[in-house]
């Protein structure tokens, strides 16, 4: 892994005229072709695939190490299907994980089916169930074999490089190790910083937040805390949703009304510990033996978005960045990694036809190619979030020999093509979407 600063050529000259003064207040100053901001899924997988095709690329990460907590666990076969692509998939399969291949929900303590992903038309049909970190930090290493790749760990963005006409030429940082402040020039940034990320509000773009009804609280049990196959349970006073995550861990969600939190942490933790109880008795007696309070629960804010803009002159923005997802159907990882193949196929061809700052005009084809399937499936999420919130307000009046009639209906279309159809764009991502291998110096 190359820790020097990229050579000056990577970058078009620039004239005093045009340099910020605010780079030129710096301790130092680094060159590159692509600065990524955001070591998620998005800027790791980018990053390693423009390494990988010869581009010089700075890798800009806020936190020191990859021991964080990350809020994206799942990874659907379209995903897989791509791992496979860059050539990383057998060495993912060799990190702690865990398999599905069936989606079952209780529902009144009837078990239903929901999803068989073995009735896809998919190479590989299942969803890897895993923590980020040790993945995050294998891209790394596969990004650091190549000489052009630098990672900057510890080193939070404060701002971005423009020049006069407004197009963006780097960004600014702190980094922390060398104590020392660092202008980036680059002729594209990449912001691929999560939700709240710094590069889309340094830009000014309005990150197109959709309000939400629903909140999710996660807690984290060890794996043989609870007996369960099911990955959620709808029962009258609640929902819970809930799988392994490999490595000795299970990742358990509670479903909450939107606001609701703060009248749950003043009650305490005994009751919130009660009202898990009501939904199932053996989750909330592990709650009881293993979380020592709401210290070891994680409210999530599940408002899904999507910016007005993901491009400007010398920038574009990527993951949840550009478009915020909910956890519903465990869509922030896969669309992330779409995204980054996509930016790497535009960004290769946009710096070997172009010079200097990759001018929007070029940019624009990443957005133009992702924003349908983005829109599509947010919206999906947002209709999956509001049925979730009927059952939250109504679910309780429902009568029983009812719900024992939609889990016998429910059995049934879980097989039909009509459920398949449903559920490809949430397991299988957006099939067209491949690695350009051709890209690749190799």
């Amino acid at each position: 892994m190359s820790d020097a600063p990229a050579s000056d050529s990577s970058v078009a000259d620039r004239s005093a005229g045009d340099r910020d003064p605010v780079a030129d207040r710096a301790d130092r100053t680094e060159r590159t072709d692509v600065a990524v901001v955001g070591c998620g899924p998005g800027g790791a997988v980018l990053s390693y695939l423009l390494a990988r095709s010869g581009v010089d690329v700075t890798l800009v990460e806020r936190a020191g190490t990859f021991e964080r907590e990350y809020r994206g666990f799942g990874w659907n076969p379209g995903v897989v299907r791509l791992f496979d692509g860059m050539d990383v998939l057998d060495d993912v399969l060799d990190l702690a994980h865990e398999t599905v291949t069936e989606g079952t929900f209780s529902l009144y303590g009837e078990r239903v089916p929901v999803l068989n992903l073995e009735l896809l038309d998919a190479d590989y049909p299942y969803v890897l169930m895993m923590e980020q970190p040790a993945l995050l930090e294998h891209l790394v290493d596969r990004a650091g074999v190549h000489d052009g790749f630098s990672f900057r760990p510890a080193t939070t963005v404060t701002g971005l490089l423009t020049d006069d006409a407004g197009a963006v030429r780097g960004v600014t940082a702190r980094d922390r190790t060398a104590d020392e402040t660092v202008a980036i020039e680059a002729r594209c940034v990449v912001g691929a910083d999560g939700r709240y990320s710094t590069v889309r509000e340094e830009a000014g773009i309005d990150p197109g937040l959709f309000d939400s009804p629903l909140d999710l609280v996660w807690f984290k049990l060890p794996a043989g805390a609870v007996e369960t196959d099911a990955q959620g349970q709808i029962a009258r006073e609640g929902i819970l949703v809930q799988f392994g995550l490999g490595g000795g861990e299970l990742q358990v969600g509670y479903l909450l009304r939107d606001g609701e939190w703060p009248t749950v942490r003043e009650a305490g933790f005994d009751a919130f510990r009660e009202r898990v109880a009501a939904v199932d008795p053996e989750v909330a007696a592990a709650v009881g033996e293993h979380l020592d309070g709401f210290a070891d629960t994680t409210l999530l804010d599940v408002s899904p978005g999507i910016a007005d803009t993901w491009t400007r002159d010398g920038l574009l923005i990527l993951g949840d960045a550009a478009h915020v997802a909910s956890p519903i159907g465990a869509q922030g990882n896969p669309l992330a990694v779409e995204d980054a193949v996509v930016a790497h196929d535009r960004l290769v061809r946009a710096l070997a036809y172009s010079e200097g700052i990759v001018p929007r005009s070029r940019l624009r084809a990443f957005e133009l190619r992702r924003r349908p399937t983005v829109e599509r499936v947010i919206a999906l999420q947002r209709r999956a979030a509001a049925n979730f919130a009927f059952w939250l307000d109504h679910g309780g009046r429902v009568p029983p020999s009812l719900v024992r009639a939609a889990a016998v209906v429910g059995r049934g279309v879980a097989r039909s093509r009509l459920a398949r159809r449903a559920v490809e764009p949430f397991a299988l991502g957006d099939r067209s979407v491949t690695v350009v291998r051709s890209h690749f110096t190799e």
